[in-house]
Formats: C-alpha cells, sequence, structure tokens
C-alpha cells in the first residue's frame, strides 16, 4: 500500500473533490465519466459539461455520506483528492449494456445481471501518475463490489500502451491483474475483458 493513500467510496467524498481530480481540461474533465451513462438517443454533443458534471454527482452521491448507494471510489493521497475509479453494477453503465461490444463479443452473458460488476474507468490526475494509485485503485474496486454482493467484477483494459502523462482511463491488463482478475476475452485488438468471480 502507497503511505498516505485512503479510498472511499463517492460518496463519502466532498463533490468538490471530484472536480479536483476530473480537472478543468482533457479527455477527464470532458466526459465527467458519462461515456457508459448516456441513454438511447443521448449524445455527448447534446449535453454542455455542466450537465454531465450534475449526473456525475447524482449519480456518485457525492457529500451524502448517508447514501446507501454510489458509483465510484475517490482515492485520496496525504489528504488531497488524486484518483477516480468508476465501479457498480454492470447495468448500470446503460451504454455498455446497450451499444459497446467489447463485454459481450464471444460469451453469453446476461446483460441485466446485477451481480456482475463492472469497472468502466480508473483515472488519476495529472502530478500523481506513475506512483501506484491505479493500481491501489483496482484493489480496492475488487474489495468494494465484494462487500456489496457482487458475484463477478469486469474491467476492459486497453491493450496499447500509454505513453507518460497520457490519461490512463480504462486501466491496463497489468494493473487488473495485480487486483485477482483474470483475462478471459480479447474481443478487439484494442480491448481485454478481465474478471473475477467471487
Amino acid at each position: 500500500m502507497i503511505d498516505g493513500l485512503v479510498t472511499r467510496p463517492a460518496n463519502e467524498a466532498a463533490c468538490d473533490d471530484l472536480q479536483v481530480i476530473f480537472g478543468t481540461r482533457g479527455a477527464a474533465a470532458y466526459c465527467q465519466c458519462q461515456r457508459y451513462k448516456l441513454a438511447r438517443g443521448e449524445a455527448f454533443a447534446r449535453f454542455p459539461v455542466e450537465e454531465r458534471t450534475a449526473r456525475l454527482r447524482e449519480q456518485t452521491h457525492c457529500s451524502d455520506a448517508a447514501s446507501a448507494t454510489t458509483s465510484g471510489l475517490v482515492a485520496y493521497l496525504d489528504g488531497a483528492p488524486v484518483g477516480w475509479c468508476a465501479v457498480e453494477p454492470r447495468p448500470a453503465y446503460v451504454g455498455l449494456v446497450r451499444v459497446s461490444r467489447v463485454p459481450w463479443d464471444g460469451r453469453d452473458e446476461d446483460r441485466t445481471d446485477q451481480s456482475v460488476w463492472a469497472v468502466t474507468c480508473i483515472f488519476v490526475r495529472a502530478g500523481f501518475r506513475r506512483r501506484g494509485i491505479a493500481r491501489a485503485l483496482a484493489r480496492t474496486a475488487v474489495a468494494h463490489a465484494r462487500e456489496r454482493g457482487a458475484q463477478a467484477l469486469e474491467a476492459y483494459p486497453l491493450l496499447t500502451r500509454a505513453g507518460p502523462g497520457d490519461e490512463i482511463q480504462a486501466g491496463t491488463i497489468r494493473m487488473f491483474a495485480a487486483a485477482g482478475m483474470s483475462e478471459v476475452l480479447r474481443p478487439s485488438k484494442r480491448r481485454a475483458v478481465m474478471r473475477i468471480d467471487f
């Protein structure tokens, strides 16, 4: 474990802390972790960043520690918000269920199975990368899903290698393997499916 690193469910994090992690520029700031949350007929072009930010706050229940639900984890290093992991039941990612081929190609999976959880994003803010924070978030995601009754947890990492300073939002095979997950499929040249059954 990394000295000074604490990971919490996102509902126990301040909403402002989420925005510190996502920042004001780049893919994370633009997406606000909504890629797989958009419903049928919705597109990024129709939703300003403010709307995506509001949806993220609603989904995470940030600043509401009493909430029974949340959609992610937040990492703090020496009290500073530094990382994010989107993890919750797989059907909550309606875009993943509806249009993404990655989790489904070559497998007979029930897309509505609430007992299978998914990690769709792991992001560490600039200035804190390459310290093991993303790996720690992946390990915590496994424990988080297991503790909340998941029967399995999946992730869909990129196979391409990121360069220094690149934003890794899907994670890597090595990161999820270190968290106890195994590769079950390579549905495309760019993606793998990692999974752990509890």
